[in-house]
Parts: structure tokens; C-alpha cells; sequence
């Protein structure tokens, strides 16, 4: 299968998993010793590495998602991705820089649904196995402002 064709499975697979609340697989779309930041558009501009949300192993991402089942405590809420093509940067081997655009509405528990963030994946894919899988993950937010409230992974 062609590098663009398992990378729309990966990302297809990716959304689903959080819009379904199957949080604990989240980790999952990771390989190795990986790398998940949410970032606003200015700091990736001005090259600040720190994010709203810093992860650089699956451990961290599983510790994100124990926290958000069992110590955290948020309005309960929904997300539903809509996501653009993806276009290949490059690559180099088994690994693939790729950038998507997306678009995430928030659905609260009392119905309301409002648009929660707009903005690109920069994506870093390793291909195995027919599968490609995520080793880096920068999401680049188009506002400055971010919402406090940001629970679930983007």
C-alpha cells in the first residue's frame, strides 16, 4: 500500500479512536519514543517549543488519558474531527513528514456545540508493516487563544 493511502487509514483510525472516547487506544497511534505537542500558530512561528500540552513518550500519553479518566475534572464533552488531505512533505525511507488541516467542534453534555480549534497537524509517520504509525505529532493551532478547557488530545 502507498504511503498516502495507509497514512489516511492512520489518521482515519486516529480521529475515530477520540471522537469514540476510546481514549485508552489513543496512545496507541504512537511508535516509540514519540512526540504529541498542541501549540498556537504564533509560538510555532517564533520557534517555542513549549506547548499547551508536552508529551515525548507513550507513557506520557497514557498517564494524559488516566488523568483525564480518573484525576481531572471537566464538563464532559465530545469531539467531532473533520480533516483535510493530507500533503506529503517528504520522504526519507520508512519515515514521512506530512501536514493536514483540521477542523474540531466541542459537543458539551447539554447539546451545545461550538467550533473548539481550527489548525494543522505537522506530522512525522514511520511506515511499517503496512501500517504507519505517528512519531511526532505538532498541533499547530491558527488562534493564540486556546481554551483552558482543552481535556481530550486534538
Amino acid at each position: 500500500m502507498d504511503a498516502f493511502r495507509l497514512i489516511v487509514q492512520a489518521q482515519s483510525d486516529y480521529i475515530r479512536c477520540i471522537d469514540d472516547d476510546r481514549l485508552e487506544e489513543w496512545p496507541d497511534h504512537f511508535h516509540g519514543p514519540c512526540k504529541y505537542i498542541v501549540t498556537s500558530a504564533a509560538n510555532y512561528r517564533e520557534g517555542l517549543e513549549a506547548g499547551l500540552i508536552f508529551a515525548n513518550s507513550r507513557g506520557m500519553l497514557q498517564d494524559r488519558v488516566s488523568a483525564l479518566r480518573e484525576a481531572n475534572i471537566y464538563e464532559r464533552q465530545s469531539y467531532r474531527h473533520i480533516l483535510g488531505q493530507p500533503a506529503i512533505l517528504s520522504q526519507q525511507g520508512a519515515e514521512v513528514r506530512t501536514e493536514t488541516p483540521f477542523i474540531v467542534a466541542r459537543i458539551l453534555q447539554d447539546g451545545d456545540t461550538d467550533l473548539f480549534a481550527t489548525g494543522r497537524y505537522l506530522d512525522l509517520y514511520r511506515l511499517e508493516d503496512d501500517k504507519a504509525k505517528l512519531e511526532e505529532r505538532i498541533v499547530v493551532c491558527d488562534s493564540s487563544r486556546i481554551d483552558t478547557l482543552l481535556a481530550l488530545p486534538l
